[in-house]
């Protein structure tokens, strides 16, 4: 069963109220995910997820925390947060590196996760993002997760 790491705009698309065609997409693709293909995975987030959901502007935010409850919750250790400095040194993941991008990203790779599912394409399901944050990865001696959309997932999925 290959780890998945979930991070906030996941959990956000599957509650989002948002009416335009791309955020009704997502969340019908998460929906989607969610109720057929997560029992094909362990599904893992961090502290720093919750933290995101609980913010009290955070739209549907119960709904959210409620969807958490079926993942397990890794540690943000300190193995975490120090490579969570050098994603944001070396300008892969914006700052800070106490919080967001770069602490998803690193807990993912720290623990070991093989996937990390994500709507956020401008920070982490980026192409160039991916190819550079590797590139940071072989000289720190880890290796990253396949950052990818629900819909990418699924097709991965298919094809084991």
């Amino acid at each position: 069963m290959a780890k998945v790491y979930l991070e906030t705009s996941f959990f956000s698309a599957c509650v989002g109220e948002r009416r335009d065609a791309r955020s009704l997409a997502s969340q019908l693709e998460s929906r989607r995910w969610w109720v057929q293909q997560r029992h094909l995975h362990e599904l893992v987030i961090s502290p720093e997820v919750i933290r995101e959901l609980s913010n009290e502007t955070f739209q549907n935010r119960d709904d959210a925390l409620a969807l958490t409850a079926e993942c397990v919750r890794l540690d943000i250790i300190d193995e975490v947060r120090g490579l969570a400095k050098i994603l944001v040194r070396e300008k892969v993941m914006p700052g800070p590196a106490e919080t967001g991008d770069a602490v998803h990203v690193a807990t993912a790779i720290v623990h070991q996760c093989e996937y990390l599912l994500t709507w956020n394409v401008k920070h982490l399901a980026n192409p160039k993002k991916k190819i550079h944050l590797g590139m940071v990865c072989l000289k720190s001696g880890v290796l990253p997760p396949e950052i990818v959309t629900p819909e990418i997932l699924w097709v991965l999925d298919e094809q084991r």
